[in-house]
């Protein structure tokens, strides 16, 4: 969770039953069949066109940010386990103040070989999320320039993947982005204010039979231990440990110039998708990326039976009228682990079991070139009634208590059951809470008015004033701070300027009214608001 403390938070003895190490971190099953201008299945092929040379096309933009954070931490104190809704200042703990600025630069890079409908992609941020003031050269008195950071910091490369044209379909190959409809589940991270996003190795085929998109994928989302066989290369000791996904999805998609073309001849566009994923893993080696006081020989004892199957649902909407959007996505996982227990040798008496749900509704209403536009977005994710809102995908402290912010969702034997939804922290719904105080949309429903006004043209250049008023309550009251259902209420305004050339400058403002599920009942102190100040720069190429 975002807003834990790391200062204050008490830290115990791993736990057996630390669950959500496994459940949490293996639930986000993605089927990479992306439903709008991101490089999933329905948008494998977009970069592949026959040129009598190879060329070389670079796409990105490079995003400095600068935020304030005022009293994020609610002012309402620590939970009973010690937890902050927010980091506190480290030298004056009681000022409501904290600061963060950023950079990155975003390079997509596509190769095309010359005569043949093939490409190489890659995706390469460089200095990403990297922190303004860090990497100085010397001391704090003493500095007079910033450094490079090492190249494994400096530059990530996130994604590199081959694909190419059949007679049968489309075939791909390699690292590539994970991205489904709207992005609560599986999110490629491809928003100018994204942070993370997803990524997969895969092997994926996509042809088109009666008019819509079919595909096949597999992923190995994990491999355990391996050993040096080859200069260079590695071998997997153990095949059965390695966790693997296949998935199998179908849609009806045109792509962005085929709806524009078509909603500005006054013509409605219906695309819809929908996908199943199967993940699973028979054994397991926990040594091998646990972290251990000492060293641990590799052998056979290490190896443990694990027994996780899981399965994901997803379905996908998508209305774009002349005059109106309307788009739905809604996703079922389920999930089964066998034997929970991270220690081999080990084991405990029952299974771990998850069913979890969640969707999202958006909507935008006004004619295309319309100066105003307003719309009403919808979302839930299924609650868990163990204390905490389980956001934290790798909780390892003490067992959570009621009044926590966050905390694993099982407690064999008691409680053997995970069954919050967590959207993909890169589906943005506030500012505020659920951004930067949750982590994520979980164990909630929301109700989110917006607006879009455009104040004034400047030749090639706009500026926007943009509204969102979203609204917050829980689902499961027991499992809040404050045992109460209402979460909070905000306001969050923004003025964008837009060139065509590219350049974006935007100043975001956010403040959070919190309710009653956020107060400390255990301290008897009220949740106080909490304000956000942010300032963005984005230049596109």
């Amino acid at each position: 969770m975002g807003g834990l403390d790391p200062s204050m938070r008490r830290r115990g003895s791993f736990h057996l039953f630390a669950c959500l190490l496994i459940v949490g971190g293996l639930l986000t099953l993605s089927s990479s069949v992306r439903a709008d201008d991101g490089d999933g299945l329905t948008e494998t092929g977009e970069q592949l066109r026959s040129d009598p040379e190879s060329t070389v096309d670079l796409d990105g933009y490079f995003r400095g940010r600068g935020t304030g954070f005022y009293n994020l931490d609610l002012d309402r104190g620590p939970t009973p386990s010690g937890q902050y809704a927010f980091p506190l200042p480290l030298s004056e703990p009681s000022s409501p103040w904290l600061t963060q600025g950023d950079m990155r630069l975003r390079t997509d890079l596509t190769i095309r070989p010359r005569n043949l409908q093939a490409s190489v992609n890659l995706r390469i941020d460089v200095l990403d999320n990297l922190t303004f003031g860090s990497t100085p050269r010397g001391t704090p008195l003493t500095t007079t320039s910033q450094r490079a950071p090492d190249f494994e910091d400096a530059f990530r490369i996130k994604r590199a993947y081959g694909q190419i044209l059949t007679p049968l379909g489309l075939l791909a190959v390699g690292r590539m982005g994970a991205d489904w409809g709207l992005g609560i589940l599986a999110n490629g991270g491809n928003c100018r204010d994204c942070d993370t996003g997803d990524a997969a190795d895969r092997i994926s085929f996509v042809t088109v039979l009666a008019d819509h998109l079919w595909a096949l994928a597999y992923d190995v989302g994990y491999r355990g231990p391996t050993t040096d066989r080859i200069e260079g290369r590695e071998l997997d000791l153990d095949p059965s440990d390695n966790l693997k996904t296949a998935t199998f999805a179908v849609a009806k998609y045109r792509r962005k110039w085929v709806r524009e073309r078509r909603r500005e001849a006054g013509r409605a566009t219906v695309d819809y998708g929908a996908y199943v994923s199967h993940r699973w893993q028979r054994q397991d080696v926990p040594s091998h990326y646990l972290s251990t006081p000492d060293d641990v020989e590799l052998t056979p004892d290490q190896s443990m039976r694990r027994g996780f199957q899981a399965i994901a649902v997803d379905g996908w909407f998508r209305w774009l009228h002349p005059k109106f959007r309307l788009e739905l996505e809604l996703a079922y996982l389920g999930a089964r682990i066998e034997q929970p227990s991270l220690v081999p040798g080990v084991e405990l008496p029952s299974p771990i079991t998850s069913r979890q749900w969640g969707g999202a509704l958006e909507s935008d209403f006004g004619p295309p070139g319309s100066r105003l536009r307003i719309g009403l977005d919808l979302g839930a994710a299924s609650g868990d009634k163990a204390p905490g809102f389980g956001a934290s995908r790798s909780y390892q402290g003490d067992i959570p208590q009621p009044g926590d912010l966050d905390g694993a969702q099982a407690n064999p034997p008691d409680d053997i059951q995970v069954n919050n939804f967590q959207f993909h922290p890169d589906y943005h719904v506030d500012l505020i809470l659920f951004r930067h105080i949750i982590g994520t949309v979980t164990d909630a429903t929301y109700v989110r008015p917006h607006m879009r006004w455009l104040i004034a043209e400047f030749g090639p250049s706009t500026l926007q004033f943009v509204l969102a008023a979203p609204v917050s309550w829980s689902l499961t009251p027991e499992s809040t701070p404050g045992s109460g259902q209402p979460l909070g209420a905000e306001l969050d305004p923004s003025l964008v300027y837009r060139n065509e050339g590219g350049f974006v400058l935007a100043l975001d403002y956010g403040v959070l009214f919190p309710f009653r599920g956020l107060d400390n009942t255990v301290e008897g102190v009220g949740a106080k608001p909490a304000q956000l100040f942010r300032l963005s720069a984005i230049y596109e190429f």
